[in-house]
């Protein structure tokens, strides 16, 4: 799918979980979408089949993989032009990755960008569930130096890795998705390529250097937060999390001009529990 242009070719990347593809048409996505002039869009928490997406996303092409258990989990890749080449393998047989990890290669300026839209698992302390979320995240590890030098994944990657990135984050510690050895495999992903790297929970392993886009981008600041429990009123009081990513190599990272996280302007014009989160890459 190459993408060209008369000046610098721009790839305009969006994700968002959508917490069911078919429920966040019917709340108004049809709409930001129309106006948000992307060009790739990965999805998360798609809860449906092929022709359910395509129905939602008419004139869109689309890869997708879709989750064993009807209406879990699922992500999806969609483009302005035909997606030619697609993958959905991430570790061996034993992992549990189905609807959770679908990868496209784009051309753009005559480059090979990888993208890919994960869904990590959310996990429960000391369960079978954080288990497979902890096998995914090995299986991450390993395919990450795999993807090649322009690439990005994004998606819910559900994990808050700093304290900048929860509200609450001192009532969390021992909660999924705050733990400090789920938090320990993303100082592993952005550290220092090639270094051994100290995780917050004391492990140690191979930094691989990626960049955290959004981070990047805010600085050291609390969130940008893109999503919110709908107990109480997390949203209207910011009570948020950082857990949806674009997670780029440093050759991409390098490309990136503007990053965004769309925060819906009220609880009632949200379709999603997650906002979108949109960067720009110039070539």
């Amino acid at each position: 799918m190459p993408i060209e242009s008369s000046s610098s070719p721009r790839l305009r990347l969006a994700s968002v979980n959508v917490n069911g593809i078919r429920a966040a048409v019917r709340k108004g996505m049809s709409a930001w979408l129309d106006a948000a002039d992307v060009d790739v869009l990965t999805l998360q928490e798609v809860r449906a089949q092929a022709s359910d997406l395509a129905a939602a996303l008419p004139g869109w092409h689309i890869v997708n993989d879709e989750a064993l258990a009807k209406g879990r989990a699922g992500v999806a890749i969609a483009a302005r032009e035909p997606l030619e080449i697609w993958r959905i393998e991430l570790g061996d047989e034993t992992l549990d990755s189905r609807g959770r990890w679908v990868e496209a290669d784009i051309e753009v300026a005559g480059r090979r960008v990888t993208v890919v839209s994960a869904y990590v698992h959310t996990g429960e302390d000391g369960t079978p569930k954080q288990d497979a979320k902890y096998a995914f995240l090995d299986a991450m590890t390993a395919r990450m130096p795999l993807l090649g030098e322009h690439a990005v994944i994004t998606g819910d990657l559900n994990v808050g890795h700093r304290t900048l990135d929860i509200r609450n984050w001192k009532g969390n510690v021992k909660k999924a998705g705050f733990l400090p050895r789920e938090r320990a495999y993303f100082d592993r992903f952005t550290g220092p390529a090639g270094e051994e790297v100290e995780g917050v929970d004391g492990s140690t392993g191979t930094g691989l250097g990626w960049v955290d886009v959004g981070r990047r981008f805010a600085g050291e600041v609390d969130g940008p937060y893109t999503w919110w429990s709908n107990r109480g009123k997390a949203f209207d009081t910011d009570t948020g999390w950082r857990i949806d990513y674009h997670l780029a190599t440093p050759a991409l990272a390098e490309r990136v001009v503007d990053y965004r996280v769309v925060r819906a302007r009220s609880w009632d014009t949200r379709w999603s529990d997650h906002a979108p989160v949109v960067a720009d890459y110039v070539f």
